[in-house]
């Protein structure tokens, strides 16, 4: 009877006049959407503040800092990130088919392969300091890094528990309190680190436990909005079924891991190509400038990830076709809007804008040639990612991460190299190169998805959903049972 109203609910729907689907998708889409954006964009927020308060404290911390946040917690966040995305695959398709019950297992089921890869990655923390000196690194910065890597810890822990409930919270476009546990917990991270690194000079202890705090604050509140009663229908407890069938959730996991691990550390190996180059200091300055620009905009790209993974998996389990068409479409366009505005600013602004982050007028100079560059970065910024997003949302991981392997390492690093050291086209060169690779990823992603036949998509998140389904509902019944 439930699954012949929601057909009819979903004919009636999807026979809805365009221009009315359109707007209704627009407004879903939103939802989800807008406290992404903002919760991403605190959360980036959380690591500026911190690294400007450690600036306070000493250039030499100030180092060390940014070298363990740029290699080390970037590393553990790209492979965290990417797991975790998996449970959006999960979580979102589950949900759409209305099969509540299993999104807490799967919940619990991601905490536990994600806590098993942080205890994987403790001996780069721990060793962080021989690494670094093996590297090359100054003696005297890496053993700083060494200890803000120890206080680190704590942040990659956080990030199971921070990933996981906004996953699981937004494929129920249940992001209200994410948005609001993400805007307290910044707030109370600027009070603290001047408190502690400002007024009471605690120096790099003060400044990690701020960071750490600001971490933790928005996961116990949202785990206590989740087992506490503001998710009865997706949260039913804590249940040993998140110990049984792992393996399959082990495989979608590392597919995720892989796919966003190799587009999270694409700019990473910019930096360190850069790095290489004659007058390296001012290209980095001018690159990091640009860098900084370029992250706090993914923040928006990231959101609509979201919103393109949640609206593309609901619809996938709900069993509309036609409806998940209509949110890649909806979600790519308004983000592409979007980009293309934030294109002609930086174009036309230029290197008026380095001037917010520096007096250095060589640097400005080269951040005012690197705009163009850094406003077509954020061109395809605006659509590459809500393809990775309808990617995570239909389960296609495993076949993004060999997209990306082939259009990021095969050719837009090499292409850009040559085109750096060949044509001497310095810094310019190698980020040619690899928006070409991005390019390339985008444009065989669209076609991955104009090609791709929904119908059959659905039939296959049907059957993801029913694989976990019959242990969870058994368990269920016999808890009925026995009360």
């Amino acid at each position: 009877m439930e699954e012949s109203a929601r057909k009819l609910l979903s004919e009636e729907d999807d026979n809805l006049p365009l221009i009315k689907r359109v707007w209704k998708e627009c407004k879903v889409m939103w939802i989800v959407a807008a406290p992404a954006i903002f919760t991403r964009a605190s959360t980036f927020g959380i690591n500026v503040t911190s690294q400007a308060f450690v600036g306070h404290i000493g250039s030499k911390e100030l180092a060390a800092f940014a070298l363990v946040f740029t290699v080390l917690i970037r590393f553990a966040n790209g492979i965290l990130f990417g797991m975790a995305s998996a449970l959006s695959t999960l979580c979102g398709q589950a949900y759409g088919a209305r099969r509540y019950g299993m999104m807490g297992v799967y919940l619990q089921r991601s905490w536990i392969v994600l806590y098993l890869t942080c205890f994987l990655l403790l001996p780069l923390f721990f060793f962080t300091t021989p690494i670094m000196k093996m590297l090359g690194q100054d003696e005297s910065i890496a053993d700083v890094a060494g200890t803000i890597s120890l206080w680190s810890i704590a942040v990659i822990f956080a990030y199971v528990l921070s990933f996981t409930f906004q996953t699981f919270l937004q494929s129920q476009s249940k992001n209200v309190v994410i948005s609001f546990l993400a805007a307290f917990s910044i707030a109370i991270h600027i009070s603290l680190s001047w408190l502690l690194t400002i007024k009471y000079k605690l120096g790099i202890p003060g400044a990690m436990i701020s960071t750490i705090l600001a971490y933790w604050i928005p996961n116990i509140g949202q785990f206590m909005f989740v087992t506490c009663g503001w998710c009865p229908e997706t949260w039913n407890g804590f249940s040993f079924l998140a110990f049984k069938d792992l393996w399959p959730v082990v495989k979608l996991s590392l597919s995720s891991g892989a796919m966003l691990c190799l587009e999270l550390w694409y700019n990473t190996v910019l930096v360190l190509l850069t790095g290489s180059m004659k007058n390296a200091e001012v290209e980095i300055d001018a690159l990091s400038i640009c860098l900084n620009i370029n992250g706090w905009e993914m923040m928006i790209s990231f959101g609509f990830l979201a919103a393109a993974s949640v609206r593309v998996s609901n619809e996938l389990g709900r069993g509309s076709a036609k409806a998940a068409k209509l949110s890649i479409a909806v979600t790519v366009m308004t983000s592409f809007t979007i980009g293309f505005l934030l294109f002609l600013f930086f174009l036309f602004y230029r290197e008026r804008l380095a001037y917010i982050f520096t007096a250095n007028e060589q640097v400005a100079a080269v951040v005012g040639d690197l705009s163009p560059l850094l406003a077509f970065s954020i061109l395809l910024n605006s659509v590459q990612p809500v393809l990775s997003g309808v990617a995570v949302g239909a389960g296609w991981q495993s076949v993004v991460a060999y997209v990306n392997i082939g259009c990021y390492y095969i050719i837009g690093i090499p292409v850009g190299v040559a085109l750096s050291n060949i044509l001497h086209l310095q810094v310019k060169g190698i980020w040619i190169g690899m928006l070409f690779g991005t390019l390339v990823q985008t444009i065989v992603l669209t076609i991955i998805t104009y090609k791709t036949d929904w119908d059959e998509q659905v039939v296959l998140a049907r059957r993801r959903v029913n694989k976990f389904s019959v242990d969870v509902e058994e368990t269920d019944m016999r808890s009925e049972g026995d009360n």
